[in-house]
């Protein structure tokens, strides 16, 4: 036994010496490299198995050891952010959905940045996000930047939408329970393309089911919409009605639009099909006899939940101008958050 323990010990106290390395005036192994010591004597005179030293690390030692550790952490950090974006999405393609890749189309993009830089506060108050907007304005490449970032911070984000979500439940169902549970596990929940899934009664039922869940797990739940505002709060019924109820409290809406001289198609006076350029924010309308509006539209037009209260803001850009109108009102409430005037309480 006592052979065992110092063939086993002993050896942990050697230290290697390497061919420029020397013995110095103290009677210890110097590092020939750093000239610092690979050894040190064991306090007041004590020994250790008849040893009166012990290994330290030299300069050089310590370099190739915090050398190793960071190449063994950045190796771990790939590994959980692969496994992670994996599990997270389901289409492979929403892993480009990055920041890094971003075309600028986006003008709000900014935003998606700021949304993850405040992650933690994002995630202590529940804040989500409702992204609407046109067909075509980058919701769902904006929603994917946020999980791409925030996956690099090994933070677990789902992406799905409710056409995957619905086949799951279908081909689990006795798993229906543990299903949802496992999805509003994540601390980041995003639901693309909300709105375009089947309108039958299981279907309504089973994302009720998954949205009210959310709700109460607690946790932030970001959505990306095709339905304009006004459909979201007048549903045709109310199996619809439950439904944007729920996500209305959970989720600020945003409105997304594209870049400046973003090129749509409309149908001139004429019949025939023209290329209008828009600047930012403006939307191509027809025009129609029931409903006669304005050659413009508003350039932004915003809704930002604090609390119970939804602030509204709506207006024209002045020309030359590159602040947006919900950017003037974001300065405004970081203004006043700052100054300790403004508390964002989560809605009852």
């Amino acid at each position: 036994m006592t052979d065992t323990i110092h063939n086993t010990i002993l050896p942990m106290t050697d230290t290697t010496a390497e061919p420029e390395d020397y013995t110095g005036e103290d009677g210890l192994l110097y590092c020939g490299k750093c000239r610092k010591p690979k050894e040190a004597y064991f306090p007041e005179g004590k020994t250790f198995f008849g040893r009166d030293r012990h290994p330290s690390e030299c300069d050089c030692q310590r370099a190739a050891r915090k050398e190793r550790e960071a190449a063994e952490k950045r190796r771990s950090h790939l590994e959980t952010v692969e496994r992670l974006k994996r599990q997270g999405f389901t289409d492979k393609t929403m892993q480009d959905w990055t920041f890094a890749n971003d075309n600028g189309s986006c003008p709000q993009m900014k935003n998606a940045a700021g949304y993850v830089a405040r992650w933690e506060q994002i995630k202590d108050g529940n804040y989500g996000l409702l992204l609407w907007g046109r067909v075509g304005t980058g919701k769902s490449y904006f929603a994917g930047c946020i999980a791409n970032a925030l996956m690099e911070q090994e933070v677990p984000v789902c992406m799905t939408n409710f056409a995957a979500i619905l086949n799951d439940l279908a081909a689990s169902f006795e798993g229906r329970n543990e299903y949802i549970s496992r999805l509003c596990s994540y601390p980041l929940l995003i639901l693309d393309d909300f709105g375009m899934e089947r309108g039958t009664e299981y279907g309504l039922e089973q994302v009720y089911s998954v949205i009210d869940s959310r709700y109460r797990s607690g946790k932030p739940l970001i959505a990306t919409t095709n339905l304009t505002l006004e459909e979201l709060q007048h549903p045709e019924d109310t199996a619809h009605a439950r439904i944007y109820d729920r996500l209305l409290e959970m989720c600020s809406p945003s409105l997304l639009y594209r870049g400046e001289f973003e090129e749509s198609r409309r149908t001139g006076k004429n019949g025939t099909a023209e290329t209008a350029a828009c600047r930012k924010g403006d939307l191509p309308m027809t025009d129609t006899q029931r409903n006669k509006r304005p050659a413009r539209r508003p350039d932004c037009v915003t809704e930002t939940r604090i609390g119970n209260t939804i602030l509204v803001v709506s207006g024209f850009f002045k020309e030359g101008a590159t602040d947006t109108a919900a950017d003037k009102m974001m300065k405004v409430l970081e203004a006043e958050a700052a100054a300790g005037y403004l508390t964002c309480d989560k809605p009852d």
